[in-house]
C-alpha cells in the first residue's frame, strides 16, 4: 500500500526533495557578495551598483547583522611567513566533547572550531605569533583543556586560499569588477603607528566600525582616526572578511579532505582548486598528509560529487581522509550557535587587544 505524500514532512530548513532552503533573499545574497569583495564600501557607492537606495542597504545589512546571519570582522593576516598557522585535530574523552569545546573556545589563539562527525571530534585552526609560542604554550594549553584526550597537529606551510577569499555567486562580472575597484585602498608601505593599533579591537568586532564611533570611544578627532585607519587598511596587517551563516546561505554541509600532493605540484593543485567556488580552504601542511581542502556544500550527497570532481581535476593527489563537519562552534573569534548564526560574543584573536575602552578583557559582545 502506498503512503500518501502528505504524510511526509520536510525537515526544517529543507525542501521536500532534500535540497536546503536558502533563507536569504536574492537581494541579501547580492549585498553580502558585494561586502565580501569590498567590506567597507559606502552604502551610497554600493547602491549605485546594486540598483538600490543607500538607506535600504543600511537597513538590510543591520537586519542581517542583528540576526547573526552575517557579520564583518578583521583579523591579523594568517600569512605563514609572518606567523604560525596550525591545524589541530582533537579527540575528546567520551561524553566530554561539549566541555572541551567550551574550554577551547575561550583560548584566543584557537581561531576556529569545527565540530566533526567523529575522528576527530573537533577540528581547530590555531594562530600563533611564533613556532615557540605554538609548541611550548598554545598546543600544550589545548592538550590540557578539560575533556581533551589527544591532539594531533600539523603546521600550515602555505595558505593558498581561505574563508576571506570565498565568495557567494550572486553578482555578475561587471558588478564584481565594480566592487573590486571600490575595495581597492591606497597602499601603506611604512610601519603602522602604535596609536593606530587601538583601532584593532573595534574592527575585530565590527569590520565596518565607523570613524566617528571609534574617535568618540578613543577620545580622538575623527580626522586623526581617519588617517590611522587609512594606514591600517593600506598595510598588510589585517584581513577583512564578510562572513555568512552556512545554513541560511544554503551551504549547511562542510567537508574536509586530508590529501597527499606531490611536493613540487602544490601550486598547480591550488590553481586547479581556485576554479571550484565551493572551496573554503586550501592549504599546504607538514605531516604524512600535506594538503587540506575544505568545501561548503548544499547536501551530504554533494560530498561524493565533490570527491569525484577532485579526482577528475587533480589525479595527482590522493584523498586520504574525508570528514563531514556537523557545525562550526567558533569562526575567526566569533562564537556561533547551533544553527551557525553568530551569537554576538567574540573572543579577540592573538595580537589583538583583549579589551575595548570600558569593556573588560575576555569574551566581548559584538
Amino acid at each position: 500500500m502506498s503512503v500518501p505524500r502528505e504524510r511526509f514532512h520536510p525537515l526544517p530548513g529543507f525542501h521536500p526533495l532534500g535540497v536546503p532552503a536558502v533563507e536569504l533573499s536574492e537581494e541579501d545574497l547580492r549585498l553580502l557578495h558585494a561586502l565580501q569583495i569590498a567590506p567597507r564600501v559606502s552604502w551610497l557607492d554600493a547602491a549605485g551598483i546594486l540598483g538600490s537606495h543607500p538607506a535600504t542597504l543600511a537597513r538590510r545589512w543591520e537586519r542581517l547583522r542583528a540576526s547573526g546571519r552575517a557579520w564583518i570582522t578583521a583579523h591579523l593576516a594568517g600569512d605563514p611567513s609572518v606567523m604560525i598557522l596550525a591545524f589541530a585535530d582533537i579527540e575528546c574523552e567520551p561524553g566530554l566533547r561539549e566541555q572541551a569545546q567550551t574550554a577551547l573556545a575561550a583560548i584566543p589563539e584557537v581561531a576556529t572550531i569545527d565540530v566533526a562527525t567523529g575522528n576527530p571530534d573537533l577540528a581547530l585552526t590555531v594562530l600563533a605569533p611564533s613556532l615557540a609560542e605554538c609548541t611550548e604554550r598554545i598546543l600544550p594549553q589545548v592538550a590540557s583543556a578539560p575533556g581533551v584526550l589527544h591532539v594531533h597537529s600539523e603546521l600550515c606551510t602555505r595558505l593558498h586560499s581561505g574563508g576571506h577569499s570565498w565568495r557567494l555567486a550572486a553578482l555578475d562580472r561587471e558588478e564584481i569588477a565594480a566592487f573590486t575597484r571600490l575595495g581597492a585602498v591606497e597602499p601603506h608601505h611604512g610601519p603602522v603607528p602604535d596609536a593606530a593599533l587601538d583601532l584593532l579591537p573595534f574592527l575585530a568586532l565590527n569590520g565596518r566600525a565607523g570613524v566617528s564611533d571609534m574617535a568618540r570611544a578613543l577620545d580622538r578627532s575623527p580626522a586623526t582616526v581617519h588617517r590611522q585607519l587609512a594606514k591600517i587598511l593600506g598595510s598588510d596587517l589585517l584581513t577583512f572578511r564578510c562572513e555568512v551563516a552556512q545554513g541560511p546561505a544554503g551551504y549547511p554541509v562542510a567537508c574536509r579532505w586530508l590529501a597527499k600532493a606531490p611536493a613540487g605540484q602544490h601550486a598547480q593543485v591550488a590553481a586547479a582548486l581556485s576554479g571550484l567556488r565551493n572551496v573554503r580552504l586550501a592549504a599546504s601542511t607538514t605531516g604524512r598528509t600535506n594538503f587540506i581542502i575544505m568545501m561548503w556544500l548544499r547536501t551530504v550527497a554533494d560530498v561524493l560529487t565533490a570527491e569525484l570532481t577532485l579526482q577528475e581535476r587533480l589525479p595527482q593527489i590522493e584523498l586520504v581522509q574525508s570528514t563531514v563537519m556537523l557545525r562550526s562552534a567558533k569562526r575567526v573569534g566569533f562564537m556561533l550557535g547551533p544553527d551557525g548564526t553568530a551569537t554576538g560574543q567574540v573572543v579577540p584573536g592573538p595580537g589583538m587587544p583583549q579589551e575595548l575602552p570600558g569593556v573588560g578583557p575576555g569574551i566581548m559582545d559584538a
